[in-house]
């Protein structure tokens, strides 16, 4: 098999899944006189963001969050509405000038806020949703995590700070394990399925599980249909979440691996450690990238 690569040459790999929360949704809010139909305009941002406001679907969307409009008072109430089962911390922000809007809030699983007040005057306003997974507050533990698959050789096509696609704070301390399409994707750790993706324009069918510390394990790239677990779902290390694949943006089969956290309206791969069929693995840094 030879080793994937992920379109070098291209800036497609800095569009995958787990880095998108810097712009979730984009609204361009037309808000009318009273008594007519609101019209808001709305468009995709990273191919995320529904052109309705129709209900999430089992959790399964790609996106992190959903921005509506309800109406109060002579005006619209902007409410956020996690999409996700664990924590979101959201923002808006003003979509001419990129200033915040309102403070940071932390939404539980499931959960909603009205974040901002818009009185109908008739006049447009463009809002940004910042949207990024986990609590801010959480530190994650120096954990050691079981290999996600067995039965297989341990190769790794790309590891830590990989020139193709690893170059950037969500995805520095990932590795990419070449696995054969089929094969059994496991539970590195114990924890809740936070969300489930089906088909994300990066990393194709993904799980996201979130962990007792905060922490968030990322597996993407996985064989459409294979999901076995729902979001909500307490899951044990070594349980079965899905079976390997080339979906999304990949030209290998493939499972993309990270550990993620909330920085504090920032998404970041942090450093972890994980115990082979031998003793602790070592993941090497790839040559010519920066420490």
């Amino acid at each position: 098999m030879q080793p994937c690569r992920h379109n070098p040459g291209t800036t497609c790999p800095r569009q995958r899944m787990h880095r998108l929360p810097v712009l979730l949704l984009s609204a361009t809010l037309a808000l009318p006189a009273q008594g007519q139909d609101p019209a808001p305009r709305w468009r995709q941002a990273w191919g995320l963001a529904a052109p309705t406001m129709a209900e999430a679907a089992g959790g399964r969307e790609a996106g992190f969050a959903r921005l509506l409009l309800q109406p109060r008072g002579g005006g619209r109430e902007a409410r956020a509405r996690n999409l996700l089962a664990g924590p979101l911390q959201v923002r808006l922000r003003d979509g001419t000038d990129g200033r915040a809007v309102t403070a940071p809030v932390l939404l539980p699983a499931g959960g909603q806020r009205d974040l901002l007040w818009l009185a109908d005057t008739g006049n447009g306003v463009r809002l940004l949703l910042d949207a990024f997974p986990g609590d801010p507050s959480a530190r994650p533990a120096d954990h050691l995590y079981l290999l996600p698959f067995a039965g297989v050789p341990v190769r790794v096509s790309q590891g830590f700070d990989g020139t193709r696609s690893h170059g950037d704070a969500q995805n520095r301390h990932a590795i990419d394990f070449p696995l054969p399409e089929g094969t059994p994707v496991l539970a590195a750790r114990a924890g809740t399925v936070m969300q489930v993706v089906d088909d994300a324009p990066g990393d194709g069918c993904l799980v996201r599980v979130l962990h007792a510390d905060g922490g968030m394990a990322l597996y993407a790239h996985l064989q459409a249909g294979s999901l076995a677990v729902r979001p909500g779902q307490a899951v044990q290390a070594g349980q079965p979440l899905a079976r390997s694949g080339n979906t999304g943006r990949s030209t290998g089969p493939h499972l993309h691996f990270a550990v993620q956290a909330n920085t504090g309206l920032a998404l970041a791969s942090i450093p972890f450690r994980m115990a082979g069929p031998h003793g602790e693995l070592r993941f090497a840094r790839e040559a010519g990238a920066p420490r």
